[in-house]
C-alpha cells in the first residue's frame, strides 16, 4: 500500500553557525555563536522517535561528507588556504535540511505509473550548491528499485529548491493529487530562491497532468519578510491547505485556481490580524509537519480528517501563535492534536520540523530499508551520534586540522554502522 514516508536528514557533524543563508533571518541572527553538533543530532533522532511512536512511517538520509574539500580544489583552493567564507561554505551541514533534497510526484500523479524524485539544484546559496552530487548519489541508493525514478537536477541558473516550494493535495496519500510549484520573483534585498522555469522543468520530468499541476507565485512580502522558501508561511496535507494571509502574491487567484483544481480542498488560513507574519517565521508555525494520524479519523481512512501538527516547541513561546492554534484546536477545525518537539538546534540554524524532512509516497518495501527507521536502528543512530559528533563547534574551528578529522571520522562511523559503506 502507499505510505508517506518522512524522511529526515540526520543532522552532520559539522553542524555549525556560520549566517551562510540570506533571507534566512534566523540564520542570520545566530552567525558566528557555538553550535552542538552532537545535542543538535539528538534532538532530530528525538522527533523521528516521535513520530514513530505516532504511528508514521519514518526514514532518514546521512549527513554529507563534509567538508568538501573537493569542491575547495575547483574553485583553486585548498582548506587551510581558503578565504573564511569558502571554509564555511564548505563546511556547511546544511545537507540535514532534507526538504530541500528533491521534490517528489508520487506515482499516482505521474505519466508512467513510477514515483518521480528531482534533485534540488540549491544554485541560488553557495553553501548549498554543492550539495546536490552527494545527494543524488544517495537517492539512487535509497530509491534503486524500479518503482522510482531518479532525475539530476535542473541545470543552472534556474534555481531549485526542492519540496519546500511545492505542496501536494490530494483525497488520500496513494490517491491522484493535485501538485503545486510555488515560485518567486527576484528584485528585493532577499533572493527569490525558486525560479518558476525550474519548476516547469520537474513537473515536465515527472510527467504530471497539466490539468492536476499549479504553478503559484510566492508573496514578495513573505520573501523579503524572512520566508525564503514556501514551507515558512504554507503547507498541505491530503485535503487540507494551511497557510499565512501572506503566504501569495495574488492571494485570491491563488486560492481560485487551487479550489477549481482540487474542490474538496478545505483552505485554513491565518490572517496577519491574528499572527503577523515576523510572528510566524519566527515561530515556524507553518514550517511544522502538518501530518494524517493513524487512527484519528485521517482523510486516507475514509472517516474524515484528523491531522496533527508536530511544530517546534519555540511555536508555544509566542502568544498569538500559541492563542491562535488553541483556539482552532477547540473549534474543531481539521488539525485537531497540536504536538511540539524539540529541534532548537536546527531552529537556531533556520530550520523547523518541516526543513528536517522530505514526504516520500511509496511502498515502503521498495525503499531500501537501509534508509527506513526503527526503535532499534535509532538507537543504534544514537550511540554513534554520543560517541562521535563533536560536543560544540566555534567558528574558529573550522579552520582546526583535528575537526576534520574528527568529523570526517563520525561521519564514516555512521556509515559503518548502517552498512551504507557504499556512499563513503
Amino acid at each position: 500500500m502507499l505510505t508517506e514516508i518522512n524522511f529526515d536528514g540526520i543532522i552532520g557533524p559539522s553542524h555549525n553557525y556560520a549566517g551562510l543563508s540570506r533571507g534566512n533571518i534566523a540564520s542570520a541572527s545566530n552567525a558566528g555563536d557555538v553550535s552542538q553538533p552532537r545535542a543538535a543530532a539528538l534532538q532530530g533522532i528525538d522527533k523521528m522517535r516521535h513520530n514513530i511512536a505516532l504511528g508514521l512511517a519514518q526514514g532518514f538520509f546521512m549527513p554529507l561528507d563534509r567538508p568538501d574539500v573537493p569542491w575547495l580544489e575547483t574553485l583553486g583552493t585548498s582548506l587551510d588556504r581558503a578565504e573564511t567564507h569558502l571554509r564555511a561554505q564548505a563546511w556547511s551541514a546544511s545537507s540535514m535540511w532534507a526538504a530541500n533534497a528533491a521534490t517528489v510526484s508520487p506515482a499516482p500523479d505521474s505519466g508512467d505509473g513510477r514515483c518521480h524524485l528531482t534533485v534540488a539544484n540549491l544554485v541560488t546559496m553557495p553553501h548549498r550548491s554543492h550539495e546536490w552530487p552527494g545527494t543524488l548519489a544517495q537517492l539512487r541508493v535509497a530509491f534503486a528499485d524500479p518503482a522510482f525514478a531518479v532525475h539530476s537536477p535542473v541545470p543552472a541558473p534556474f534555481g531549485d529548491e526542492g519540496a519546500a516550494n511545492h505542496m501536494r493535495l490530494c483525497d488520500g496519500h496513494g490517491s491522484p493529487g493535485v501538485e503545486i510549484f510555488v515560485y518567486g520573483v527576484g528584485g528585493g534585498r532577499f533572493p527569490a530562491r525558486q525560479h518558476l522555469d525550474a519548476s516547469k522543468a520537474i513537473a515536465r520530468k515527472h510527467g504530471l497532468d497539466p490539468a492536476r499541476t499549479l504553478f503559484i507565485r510566492q508573496s514578495d512580502t513573505a520573501i523579503q519578510g524572512g520566508a525564503f522558501h514556501n514551507d515558512v508561511v504554507a503547507v498541505a496535507n491530503e485535503r487540507v491547505l494551511f497557510t499565512h494571509e501572506t503566504a501569495f502574491e495574488d492571494r485570491e487567484d491563488a486560492h481560485a485556481q487551487i479550489r477549481a483544481a482540487f474542490p474538496e480542498v478545505e483552505i485554513v488560513e491565518v490572517p496577519s490580524s491574528a499572527v503577523s507574519l515576523p510572528e510566524a517565521i519566527k515561530s515556524y508555525l507553518f514550517n511544522a509537519q502538518l501530518v494524517s494520524l493513524p487512527g484519528e479519523g485521517g482523510a486516507s481512512t475514509g472517516l474524515g480528517t484528523g491531522m496533527g501538527l508536530v511544530l517546534p516547541t519555540e511555536a508555544r513561546a509566542i502568544e498569538p501563535v500559541w492563542r491562535w492554534l488553541e483556539d482552532h484546536v477547540a473549534g474543531n477545525g481539521p488539525i485537531r492534536k497540536l504536538l511540539p518537539v524539540d529541534v532548537r538546534q536546527s531552529m537556531a540554524n533556520g530550520g523547523g520540523p518541516a526543513c528536517l524532512r522530505l514526504r516520500v509516497v511509496a511502498e515502503p518495501a521498495t525503499v531500501d530499508p537501509r534508509f527506513m527507521a526503527d526503535p532499534a536502528t535509532l538507537d543504534r543512530i544514537s550511540e554513534v551520534v554520543a560517541a562521535h559528533w563533536p560536543e560544540a563547534i566555534a567558528p574558529g574551528d573550522l579552520a582546526s586540522s583535528p575537526l576534520v578529522r574528527d568529523v570526517q571520522r563520525a561521519r564514516a562511523a555512521l556509515l559503518e554502522a548502517l552498512d551504507l559503506g557504499e556512499l563513503l
